[in-house]
């Protein structure tokens, strides 16, 4: 029997011991055959578009529902299916799909929608142009070609939040597009997992934009259950998930609003832990291990984020925990000084805090102090062992923490 760890993993990697027979099926991006529990939704939405089949242009359309409740997943397996249909037809339509959240910029997500539309670096470079140019270059490509386009934008919430941040309103200019479009046309499908986006967007932007919605009800645990077993079959070997382990990660994800991508992620990195472990079985505890793994991971991840500033800022609050936001100031110039950095104004940093407050890193209660009024006072909502870890390996901040 070889104890050597090394060898033990390499002999097992080797003897192709796997109780995972197919991990694409347990990443979020995989599209499978049937979208379980999702009949209506599927129906209603590839009626709203049917249009374009008939060579005339769609509504609008709104889809709303929590992460994981299979809004990117529906809207993907239609527009495929789409896809094969108009291959055949002398139509010239276009499907383009982008994520605002993987845009950190206006301009961005609108070069993103230049690439898929053909245009290259001369067409429209990266970086340099006005925002009203590069869209009017977007809607030549579509006049020239005569496209019909349907212009999927997840996330939309988040762009609603980077129009606000920005004042330049590129929804409007989106939902007008038609009316500038000698030829060709475009439809828009924004996604939102937030039913109250609407609320934060101009009145001239709201009724062209969701000319229909469609809302994506939270899974319940059963419904979970059922998605989890149809993933199972597929991507691990039989009988290997045991049924307590499916039920634990069903309920799970079931207690954070009945969310199916991290049902799948969680059965994904319990696998990993089981496979590693070398058991036979995928288990209750390694669900409950994967489950702590991936709450650091996404504290983690959060925390490496942070420009320089907001990151003294969280060593500050967890130098000075329980502390006023005076004092919290205090302890951020102090580890200005220390890294030579220059120190930003208290209005901006008691503002940074907030924001960084509303992320839930870190939380603030107002404390009444009597005759001396009331104040703020913040406190780590994660480990301070978490923000040593992640942040002992960065250059300037490796002396200070």
């Amino acid at each position: 029997m070889n104890d050597d760890p090394v060898d033990r993993l390499l002999d097992a990697a080797e003897s192709g011991k796997s109780i995972i027979k197919d991990r694409k099926v347990l990443h979020f991006t995989y599209l499978p055959d049937v979208i379980l529990h999702r009949k209506d939704e599927q129906e209603k939405l590839t009626q709203s578009l049917l249009p374009i089949l008939k060579q005339s242009r769609p509504s609008n359309i709104l889809i709303y529902g929590k992460p994981g409740t299979g809004k990117t997943l529906v809207v993907k397996k239609i527009l495929t299916k789409i896809q094969q249909r108009v291959e055949k037809s002398n139509f010239p339509i276009k499907l383009i799909y982008t994520n605002s959240k993987d845009e950190t910029t206006l301009y961005g997500l609108l070069v993103s929608i230049g690439r898929q539309l053909g245009l290259e670096k001369e067409d429209l470079p990266p970086t340099g142009l006005a925002t009203s140019e590069v869209f009017k270059r977007l809607l030549k490509s579509i006049e020239t070609n005569q496209y019909n386009i349907i212009l999927v934008i997840d996330e939309i919430d988040y762009l609603a939040h980077l129009v606000s941040k920005t004042g330049k309103d590129i929804l409007y200019q989106l939902t007008r597009a038609n009316e500038r479009l000698k030829k060709g046309s475009m439809t828009l499908v924004g996604i939102s997992n937030d039913l109250t986006f609407k609320d934060r967007l101009d009145g001239r932007v709201i009724s062209p934009l969701g000319e229909e919605e469609i809302v994506f009800t939270n899974y319940d645990v059963n419904q979970l259950k059922e998605i989890l077993l149809d993933r199972i079959k597929e991507a691990f070997l039989d009988d290997v998930v045991e049924t307590s382990a499916l039920n634990l990660c069903a309920a799970m994800a079931g207690r954070e609003h009945g969310d199916a991508r991290r049902a799948i992620d969680l059965l994904r990195v319990a696998g990993e832990i089981a496979e590693r472990q070398q058991s036979e079985t995928v288990r209750e505890e390694h669900v409950r291990i994967a489950s702590q793994k991936m709450e650091e991971d996404k504290e983690v991840t959060a925390l490496k984020s942070y420009p320089l500033h907001e990151k003294l800022l969280i060593i500050a609050v967890m130098k000075a925990s329980g502390l006023s936001t005076g004092e919290i100031f205090s302890a951020y110039k102090s580890l200005c000084k220390a890294i030579r950095q220059k120190e930003l104004t208290q209005r901006r940093v008691t503002q940074m805090l907030g924001e960084i407050e509303m992320s839930g890193i870190i939380s603030g209660k107002i404390v009444h102090q009597g005759i001396h009024g009331r104040t703020k006072k913040f406190t780590l909502t994660i480990s301070a062992e978490t923000v040593k870890d992640t942040f002992k390996n960065e250059v300037t901040l490796e002396d200070i923490i």
